[in-house]
């Protein structure tokens, strides 16, 4: 609403402005009582008026009240008939240049919202967005680049059903904005292939680090970057979470240097001492892609159960490593214990819950770019469990 009203009110001003500069200048060119001649300054009215709303219609508003202000100018003999003359073509200058300025930046306008709705949709097939439910899991994914005008940057994520489970996989390219999208389309589509055909999270591994150098080495051997991406320096690297969902919840991972998710546990109803997060973290993980080859053998760690109702949430290292003004790094688990309050959880809520309280933490300036991903199980009911609130009949659990 106070967004809406101050619109309305720059709009207001853009469009007054030229005629109070009309009604200024006959003003003091009436007033004046040195005889000082200032009808000149008319011809200004329809600059002003292309730049403030760039509309054809308003230059020649503008140019209209300069044009009517010098008939009081000259009844009033302030002004020499030649002095009007030159003033009147000052002004019809004005306004011709000022439309064909408006002409082209009506154009230049159109062209760069067409090549926006092209990057926007190109953007969304290289990050697709999630299905609500999958496999009887609920889903929810949000991004946000800290490169200005790009949709996403260096951060991906993807969820997959596959006869093996449902896979899915979370990472971070060295680098941020549009620069980093190639690396990210390689990764996402090996990733896509790999998930259905490989048996195993090392086959899928293996194939997304083989697509990794394959991308690196196009850029090596002279291929065109894509736009504003630089060429290999010999220091790319991706972190990479590598997740299986099996049926009975049980959910093993493989981690190149990624962050581990949390796992969320829900309270009974409101913002209950039982409600909490916690990192599954099982061991070391193994170095980014990039940086060493993969051992022969990747160790797929077994992190826990997913029961019933419980999420999971994963994330890049731009939410924890967000910071505030002094210093201070985001609260993550914490945030996540409060969106845990409720019963059940909503994993879209969680996502924008988490997102909304990173933009506060750094008062909307991102040092780099940030993702998230929540599921919940819906696969089976809780046991000795109902549903609870508004949610219970939207968000079913089965």
């Amino acid at each position: 609403m106070i967004r809406t009203r101050t619109a309305r009110c720059r709009r207001g001003a853009v469009l007054v402005l030229p005629g109070l500069w009309v009604a200024g200048v006959v003003l003091w060119e009436l007033l004046s009582p040195l005889g000082s001649h200032f009808a000149h300054l008319l011809a200004v009215a329809p600059a002003i008026a292309c730049a403030g709303s760039g509309r054809r219609h308003h230059v020649l508003l503008g140019g209209g009240c300069a044009l009517f202000a010098l008939v009081p100018l000259g009844s009033a003999g302030r002004a020499d008939p030649a002095a009007l003359v030159g003033t009147c073509c000052a002004v019809l200058a004005v306004v011709a240049a000022a439309w064909l300025a408006s002409h082209r930046g009506h154009r230049l306008a159109r062209e760069v919202e067409r090549l926006r709705e092209i990057a926007a949709t190109a953007q969304h097939a290289v990050l697709r967005p999630l299905p609500p439910r999958l496999a009887g899991l609920t889903l929810a994914g949000g991004h946000r680049s800290a490169s200005e005008g790009a949709l996403l940057g260096g951060d991906l994520y993807e969820v997959l059903a596959t006869r093996h489970g449902v896979r899915l996989v979370i990472g971070d390219v060295r680098g941020h904005g549009l620069p980093a999208l190639g690396t990210v389309a390689a990764l996402l589509g090996s990733f896509r292939e790999a998930a259905h055909d490989e048996d195993g999270l090392p086959g899928v591994l293996r194939r997304m680090e083989r697509a990794f150098h394959r991308h690196l080495g196009d850029l090596a051997s002279g291929q065109s970057p894509p736009s504003g991406e630089s060429l290999p320096s010999g220091e790319d690297f991706a972190t990479v979470l590598v997740l299986e969902i099996g049926a009975e919840g049980e959910v093993t991972a493989l981690n190149c240097g990624h962050p581990w998710p949390h796992r969320l546990i829900a309270g009974d109803a409101g913002p209950l001492p039982g409600a909490r997060a916690e990192v599954l973290s099982s061991g070391d993980p193994l170095p980014p892609l990039g940086m060493f080859p993969l051992p022969a053998e990747p160790p797929v760690r077994r992190l826990a159960r997913l029961l019933p109702g419980e999420a999971l949430v994963l994330h890049t290292d731009g939410v924890e490593d967000a910071r505030d003004a002094a210093g201070r790094f985001f609260p993550l688990t914490r945030v996540l214990a409060e969106a845990a309050g409720g019963a059940p959880v909503v994993p879209a809520a969680v996502v924008e819950r988490v997102r909304n309280a990173v933009l506060r933490h750094t008062g909307g300036v991102l040092a780099d770019d940030f993702a998230l991903l929540a599921l919940r199980d819906d696969r089976h009911r809780v046991p000795g469990r109902a549903p609870h609130g508004p949610l219970a009949r939207s968000c079913p659990y089965g």
